[in-house]
């Protein structure tokens, strides 16, 4: 390990000193570039993650100055893979550069997905606005591209991470949005249900039964299969419960859905919400009385 990072200090010399001394413009722009490409290999090889991140932006200024942009904007994505397993913050800000990079000569599809992976940095940073922002970005150039799967697997993000940030209206517009969309596909149609159900959580998370009742009939009109689904079935149970202020039939309900279709952590999340509102409704009730 310490063989390579030797190796990868005397590639780094000899490539700044290429930049430094004489020589064509392009030439010496194009050996250094190969130096410090040899030198961010060995780097990556001894594990000194930090600097190999920081001879790939050298390598990326290279291309740069040789004017090649697609190769500057690769390097950047190099970097930003090696500052992964050092500083998140300099991974994000080498993505970023890339994604410019990647915009300034039309790749698209490419901006989409570094777009994608800025995001899941952010998310795993648990700094979920930030998150929110970059998958807004990444969904609309998959959009733009008609990548429709990864569009929506995007947009779900956003409207889970806004769900959890008690923004409601937000997720429901997306979950409902993502529904009609799918209806017209038949590899989507399958996930219909998932989304109305999302969608449906929310509405309950905002407390309000009539805009519960309005919705289901909504989803229905939506998808004709709906009403037959375990889903609307728990959604309407849910909602009854709500409606009657019954803590021990909402959790009777909850338990039979879990039963059957396990909940993930999201679902449980929101519906632990609803519950603590029934349970403050009743405490206040048992307090007027």
């Amino acid at each position: 390990m310490g063989d390579q990072i030797a190796r990868a200090d005397e590639f780094e010399k000899k490539a700044e000193k290429k930049l430094n001394g004489w020589g064509l413009f392009g030439s010496k722009y194009e050996d250094a570039a190969d130096l410090f490409d040899k030198a961010a290999n060995s780097f990556k090889l001894g594990k000194s993650w930090e600097k190999a991140g920081a001879t790939y932006i050298k390598l990326a200024n290279c291309h740069l100055k040789l004017e090649s942009k697609h190769e500057a904007a690769q390097a950047y994505v190099d970097a930003a893979h090696c500052y992964k397993k050092a500083s998140v913050n300099e991974a994000i800000s080498c993505l970023d550069q890339a994604v410019n990079l990647f915009c300034d000569i039309g790749r698209l599809s490419m901006a989409a997905r570094y777009f994608k992976e800025i995001a899941e940095l952010y998310e795993s940073e648990h700094n979920i606005e930030q998150a929110i922002v970059y998958f807004e970005k990444s969904a609309d150039f998959f959009q733009n591209e008609e990548v429709t799967t990864s569009a929506n697997q995007c947009k779900q993000k956003v409207a889970q991470f806004a769900a959890q940030l008690e923004q409601y209206p937000k997720s429901i517009e997306i979950f409902e949005q993502i529904a009609r969309q799918s209806m017209n596909n038949n590899l989507l149609k399958y996930g219909v249900k998932g989304h109305l159900l999302n969608a449906g959580i929310c509405q309950l998370c905002k407390g309000d039964v009539v805009a519960i009742s309005n919705a289901l009939e909504r989803y229905q009109e939506l998808d004709p299969t709906f009403s037959g689904t375990r889903e609307y079935r728990f959604l309407a149970d849910i909602a009854a419960a709500v409606d009657e202020e019954d803590v021990v039939k909402f959790t009777d309900v909850v338990k039979e859905f879990d039963s059957m279709t396990p909940l993930d952590s999201w679902k449980t999340t929101l519906l632990l919400r609803v519950k603590e509102k029934l349970k403050a409704k009743e405490l206040e009730e048992d307090d007027l009385t």
